[in-house]
């Protein structure tokens, strides 16, 4: 008995998408090197790169329907970032090593550029040279404090400095009265970075206050190590320190600048990302399971569509599921690994990837009924979505993923799998 074109297009995406769960089980019993999952990863990519050149790209090219393919190659894309951009920041970032890294670092850069931007209005930071500013960062760290807790002291020693990123503070005089309230954006204790003098103020947290915090401890360190630093701090003379005590405007235009000279030297100090920072970020979005699964689940989307569309012109093409099983199965097991390393249960990573593989083999049946009766430059248009989302794909999250665990072996297995793929299209 011969079977319905649904039902076949249904089945040709399962065995595509066979290798998903397939990678989540081998990545539970088998840990490689970085490098064996470069490898790996580049694999797949090659192989994806030839699918989508040959088996998408080509037949539509053939046809004569360069624009409609181009049109949809450019939706394609563009869908595929500002979707997986969304995802991102709602936790999906956390399916593979290299975009937690990046994504990470650039929340980091975020971060550090926000910082610079408030002590570019700070009358004893702006006086210090911008292009030194970046020695900074290293020092600079984050701490919370609850409602009511002290910042600080008075009469105890100046022994650092206090950005307030979010949250109030009040200052209270010696008889604790307040005499002031400063929130996001205002620095605490800022000439005690100088002059270590006792404080003549106490401060305390009226809200959930994050604070930005440089010790004067590894300030002087800084001194030390930076002649240029130190020649700074000694030009800003007593009678110089008096003068911001009392006055506390800073030029916007100016401030503006020294702001773009100290964050153009951000991004060569950002470092990367520790096991506790993946683990803290991890902690702080709780939809990132949900997120992760929808990040994987659109890297899927367009090779699911493409397969049943496929089928109503043609007889599906061999070395296009050959190339996805073969491109999936390193997504997956690079994946796994990572989700593993965050403490998710294997029985959990298990049933995402088996979910994703029904979804792709629904995907595929969707798409051969969907597309029953359409014109070749709509079928054409549809391949270029898919190969430009697959491409974006590639160009985003596995290739760079494959360079930050392996380097110089990328190219090679790229090269591999790809000629793999045109072997099987010439078989």
């Amino acid at each position: 008995m011969e079977l319905s074109l649904p039902l076949q297009a249904f089945i040709f995406g399962l065995i595509s998408a066979a290798s998903l769960p397939l990678g989540a089980l081998v990545a539970y019993v088998w840990s490689p090197g970085n490098r064996v999952i470069a490898a790996m990863m580049a694999f797949g990519s090659g192989a994806l790169l030839a699918a989508l050149t040959i088996d998408l790209v080509a037949e539509a090219l053939e046809r004569g329907d360069f624009f409609p393919l181009a049109i949809g190659c450019l939706s394609g894309g563009v869908l595929f970032v500002v979707l997986n951009q969304a995802l991102n920041n709602k936790g999906g970032f956390l399916r593979k090593v290299g975009t937690t890294i990046n994504h990470l670092r650039r929340a980091q850069r975020r971060d550090y550029r926000r910082v610079f931007k408030r002590l570019s209005m700070s009358p004893l930071f702006s006086a210090l040279p911008a292009e030194s500013m970046h020695y900074l960062v290293p020092l600079i760290e984050q701490q919370q404090f609850e409602p009511g807790e002290l910042l600080m002291s008075k009469g105890e020693a100046g022994d650092r400095v206090y950005l307030i990123d979010e949250g109030r503070v009040e200052v209270d005089d010696e008889d604790q009265h307040a005499i002031a309230e400063l929130g996001p954006g205002d620095i605490v204790g800022e000439i005690a970075l100088l002059t270590g003098e006792i404080r003549t103020a106490t401060v305390k947290a009226i809200d959930p206050v994050s604070v930005w915090v440089i010790r004067k401890s590894e300030f002087d360190e800084l001194l030390d190590d930076i002649p240029k630093f130190a020649n700074a701090i000694m030009d800003l003379s007593k009678s110089r320190i008096t003068s911001l005590k009392k006055n506390r405007a800073v030029d916007e235009e100016e401030a503006e600048d020294w702001y773009r000279e100290a964050r153009r030297r951000v991004d060569d100090v950002v470092g990367t990302p520790t096991a506790m920072d993946v683990k803290e970020a991890a902690s702080a979005l709780p939809g990132a399971p949900l997120a992760i699964w929808l990040g994987i689940f659109l890297d899927g989307i367009p090779e699911s569509f493409v397969i049943g569309s496929s089928m109503l012109h043609a007889s599906i093409s061999v070395s296009l599921i050959v190339s996805l099983f073969l491109s999936n199965f390193p997504e997956a097991f690079s994946s796994s690994l990572g989700m593993r390393e965050q403490d998710y249960s294997f029985s959990r990573i298990f049933a995402m990837w088996t979910s994703l593989m029904l979804f792709t083999g629904v995907g595929a049946w969707f798409g051969s009924i969907f597309f029953v009766g359409a014109e070749p430059a709509t079928f054409s248009l549809v391949q270029g979505v898919a190969a430009g989302a697959m491409l974006t794909v590639i160009a985003e999250t596995m290739l760079p993923e494959a360079h930050h665990r392996g380097g110089s072996i990328t190219g090679l297995a790229t090269l591999l799998g790809f000629l793999v793929a045109i072997f099987f299209t010439t078989v």
